[in-house]
């Protein structure tokens, strides 16, 4: 679909939710999000995609405040089994079929964190093999992995350099291995102290460091560009990094490709089509858009203040990229390609608070939030 009627795409359903950030997940026409009820519990919510009836709920207590309450993170599905994350911890593995839990543990308190991050926990749980592997982030254990069907601790890297931040682990693919990729956070008063961090995703053994990019609030992970190069990006001026790790006999080099200022996005990694990145570069101190730029770090276009794309989700699918303006709740239907920013249709779906959450694409069904609501577009 390349266009829309006037009045927009057609929803196919809406439904209430609490405050938050997080996404949804869809298996088997089954939805799946993280919902908080403000102050008090975490709330796992299963929705049938086809009319966005709620089918059953399951909820644990989470009591205490944080700022821009709500849920942040977006459940995994594994099979029968469904795993979860709230912001102060609670990592969850539940039962589709019997609404119920498995097992559940804290990787903040287990491993004695102390002052929640400022912004809380903000993980999503990532699947690998038999294991289910989350960041800790404590001063006892950087990044944790459990035993996906027992909750058994399998193994608990050493402390990441610098302080927590907000990115979860991201499997990559380096000269044929695999490798979790970590984010840690710099400080105002140590700006150097984070770092970019491959391990071994079965023992936690750290790989190879990148310490050379920085980030005060690192929020989207790495974004693979191919022949082992990656391309890291965050918001606070942090800008963008593009490497490339190499394997020589048993152990790995880094190698600094290009660092540049003028790309730089707050909460989601870019997308890459054909040779190009795309992304919204809308922060707390720049106002860029949506920004296009090659992988040598060349800008082609940015929007700037028109369309603003404040923080919002984005996501490709079929050469297109549907697009959420975080601020103005605006979806976007656009054309990607270096010639310069070529919208096609837009409409008016959600409110003007923080719109940021990602977005969910399934069989030509639309997922998108805001504060108070989530809406199933159809787009196909």
């Amino acid at each position: 679909m390349r266009s829309w009627p006037e009045a927009g795409p057609k929803v196919l359903w809406t439904v209430p939710l609490g405050l938050g950030h997080g996404s949804a997940a869809v298996s088997e026409s089954e939805v799946y999000l993280l919902d908080r009820k403000r102050g008090q519990q975490d709330v796992l919510r299963c929705f049938d995609l086809e009319t966005g009836r709620e089918q059953w709920t399951y909820a644990y207590d989470a009591p205490g405040r944080v700022s821009h309450p709500g849920s942040r993170s977006t459940p995994t599905i594994d099979g029968n089994f469904i795993y979860t994350c709230g912001l102060f911890g609670h990592l969850y593995c539940l039962d589709r079929r019997a609404h119920k839990p498995i097992w559940n543990k804290n990787i903040w308190e287990d491993f004695d964190g102390g002052r929640l991050p400022r912004w809380a926990i903000s993980q999503n749980p990532l699947i690998y093999g038999d294991l289910v592997i989350l960041a800790s982030q404590t001063e006892k254990a950087g990044v944790v992995a459990y035993d996906k069907r027992t909750g058994q601790l399998r193994w608990a890297s050493s402390a990441l350099p610098g302080l927590a931040g907000y990115v979860s682990p991201k499997v990559v693919n380096i000269a044929g291995e695999d490798h979790i990729i970590m984010i840690s956070a710099c400080s105002r008063s140590d700006p150097t102290c984070g770092a970019v961090l491959g391990l071994n995703p079965k023992t936690g053994k750290r790989l190879w460091t990148y310490p050379n990019w920085q980030c005060r609030i690192p929020i989207p992970n790495v974004t693979e560009t191919g022949n082992g190069r990656l391309f890291i990006t965050g918001g606070y001026e942090a800008g963008s990094a593009m490497i490339q790790v190499d394997k020589g006999g048993d152990s790995y080099a880094v190698t600094e490709l290009f660092k540049t200022a003028d790309f730089g996005t707050h909460c989601h990694p870019p997308v890459l089509l054909e040779d190009h990145l795309y992304a919204h570069c809308t922060t707390n101190t720049r106002r860029d858009g949506m920004v296009c730029m090659d992988l040598d770090g060349n800008v082609k276009w940015k929007t700037g203040r028109s369309p603003i794309f404040d923080k919002g989700g984005f996501v490709l699918a079929d050469g297109l990229i549907f697009s959420v303006d975080g601020r103005e709740g605006i979806l976007h239907l656009i054309e990607p390609g270096p010639a310069g920013f070529k919208p096609l249709a837009s409409a008016k779906l959600l409110g003007k608070n923080e719109c940021w959450a990602p977005l969910t694409l399934i069989d030509g069904k639309l997922l998108i939030r805001d504060q108070n609501q989530m809406k199933c577009v159809v787009v196909r």
